[in-house]
């Protein structure tokens, strides 16, 4: 474990949560590759923030998620509870009784394909059932393990995915899953559809005991725990859970921060009334109750409202996806939630979460919005200056927290986090004795940009705002959703890639994807939860800093 890095521990509660939390941690994953670009400069995030080390039975080191995670009977597929990190294949055979034995076994869920050619590339399971584990980051743990050939990296297709385990690239600890047995997952009876309900597990000594256990586990080997991010479903009874398990963190370790993304699928049916109206009410019951116990809480979702009254999904304009697929949902919110959360993981001048949620609380009211540009705009050969210049008071974002149209209301703070841009495009790249077409291209470094275009638009908003050179990467198994117009390196081209750049429909073939440059991520504060689901009357074009709902009247 690093010294001083400021460790987080991940609840991941609810079955979307575990699409959205797929994606985040195999994101995670391929973050921890040591760079092979000259110009790609590591250390910028710190992994240990997240990640734990520890020592398998054959004394290998493994580095696993900080992670506890619970969703219902059904939802695992082929992926075992405890895991097969820690597994023995010769101590399961060795049984001392020499009677007569009769064995039950339980039908095995068949793998998913793309999972059997993951571990074949990775090459993480020996023919003697030892896992042999990535690379620990800055030089720790065994050397990589490599093979005579590199297999071609598999997408999986939407069909082949019924699961989020069956898409997880990522080794879990023993003490990270933990499964609610007394609802299903799958089927109409049985479910964990009302919020009382999920309430009413944590008050279960049984459930109760255990999450308390695997809490302690991960805390007691923190050398400074910063606080708890909490992923979990709002339209469920996942919200209940959430609830009583904020509850349970404010009440045991006060003091540390607590940050929960409230997490939504896309669009509903109509044709569904009474599961609407459970939605409507765990989404409303869940907002109230983790605010209460949290210090900050963002909803996120791609539907366009959280009322009754459905709205169409958001639009990406660089970005094509189906937003009635968890799939493809969950990749564009963890690559949100990749980035939103870049504050409080930096290796250098990390920003505390209890400080973030005090800069973006106003008067006790703790809801948050969030916003995202995927990617950011910036053409070849041009500079952010130039970017964000002839973004006039037109803006790139969009919302991502159901809140309707925010034109017309205020804004009172927010964290803007920019990524993936190299160096050299940071500042004005005019040649010396041209006019300056804007004060933005006097700036003589890219933070500075950044924070004097903020001071520009919004000059009465308290900005805290994040320049990183290092790209959210996105790699198998995250979804094919980027237009023909995007290069590899995630530059918004005027039309179809050519020449001697890699087309897309190479791309699909080879498992590469463009890197995600940005996303620009907003953090804005919404201090009554009362007009989430409401559409605020447009008064003017929407300025860059009017992107989201954040208090009527004037003043």
């Amino acid at each position: 474990m690093a010294r001083g890095s400021r460790e987080v521990l991940t609840l991941q509660l609810g079955h979307f949560a575990g699409f959205v939390g797929a994606h985040w941690w195999n994101q995670q994953d391929a973050a921890l590759c040591r760079p092979t670009d000259a110009k790609e400069q590591p250390g910028e995030l710190c992994p240990d923030v997240l990640y734990r080390t520890g020592r398998t039975l054959h004394g290998q080191e493994t580095y696993t998620p900080r992670l506890i995670l619970m969703d219902l009977k059904g939802s695992l597929s082929s992926l075992k509870q405890e895991g097969g990190l820690y597994r023995d294949k010769q101590l399961d055979a060795a049984i001392a009784w020499q009677g007569k034995l009769t064995t039950h076994k339980e039908e095995i869920y068949p793998k998913n394909p793309y999972l059997q050619d993951l571990l074949s590339a990775e090459g993480v399971l020996n023919s003697d059932g030892i896992w042999r584990v990535k690379s620990i980051p800055n030089g720790k743990g065994p050397p990589p393990f490599t093979t005579t050939t590199t297999p071609k990296p598999v997408i999986p297709t939407e069909g082949s995915i019924r699961v989020w385990s069956d898409f997880l690239r990522v080794h879990l600890h023993p003490r990270s899953i933990c499964m609610i047995q007394k609802y299903n997952h799958d089927g109409e009876a049985g479910r964990l559809e009302a919020f009382g309900q999920g309430e009413s597990i944590l008050k279960e000594h049984k459930y109760l005991e255990e999450l308390e256990d695997r809490l302690h586990f991960y805390v007691e080997e923190c050398d400074y725990l910063q606080g708890f991010q909490i992923l979990c479903d709002l339209h469920s009874g996942f919200s209940g859970v959430g609830a009583k398990a904020a509850e349970l963190l404010q009440d045991e370790y006060s003091g540390r921060g607590i940050i929960t993304w409230g997490l939504l699928p896309g669009p509903y049916r109509l044709g569904e009334p009474q599961k609407n109206i459970y939605r409507l009410l765990n989404t409303a019951f869940g907002l109230v109750h983790l605010s209460a116990h949290s210090s900050l809480v963002c909803p996120l979702s791609l539907g366009g409202s959280l009322g009754l009254q459905p709205e169409p999904p958001v639009n990406f304009p660089h970005l094509q996806y189906d937003a009635a697929l968890p799939f493809h949902c969950g990749a564009i919110l963890a690559t949100a939630l990749d980035t939103v959360t870049v504050p409080y993981r930096l290796c250098s001048s990390p920003v505390s979460m209890v400080h973030l949620a005090d800069m973006l609380n106003f008067a006790g009211k703790k809801v948050v919005t969030a916003g995202a540009t995927i990617p950011f705009p910036l053409v070849p050969s041009q500079s952010l200056p130039d970017t964000l210049m002839q973004l006039g008071e037109a803006t790139p974002w969009t919302p991502l927290s159901a809140c309707g149209d925010p034109s017309g209301t205020c804004c009172f703070a927010q964290s803007v986090v920019l990524r993936g841009l190299d160096r050299a495009c940071h500042t004005s790249q005019l040649t010396p004795g041209t006019p300056l077409p804007s004060p933005l291209h006097a700036c003589t470094t890219g933070e500075e940009v950044l924070a004097q275009y903020l001071q520009q638009q919004q000059p009465r908003v308290r900005s805290s705002s994040h320049l990183l050179l290092t790209p959210c990467k996105v790699v198998p198994p995250y979804p094919y959703l980027f237009s023909s117009s995007l290069s590899q390196q995630g530059l918004v081209l005027d039309g179809p890639p050519t020449g001697a750049g890699f087309p897309f429909p190479s791309l699909r073939s080879s498992g590469e994807h463009p890197s995600a440059r940005g996303p620009l991520l907003l953090f804005i504060l919404e201090p009554d939860p009362g007009r989430f689901g409401q559409r605020s009357r447009q008064t003017r074009p929407a300025a860059l800093g009017q992107l989201h709902g954040r208090w009527s009247g004037t003043g």
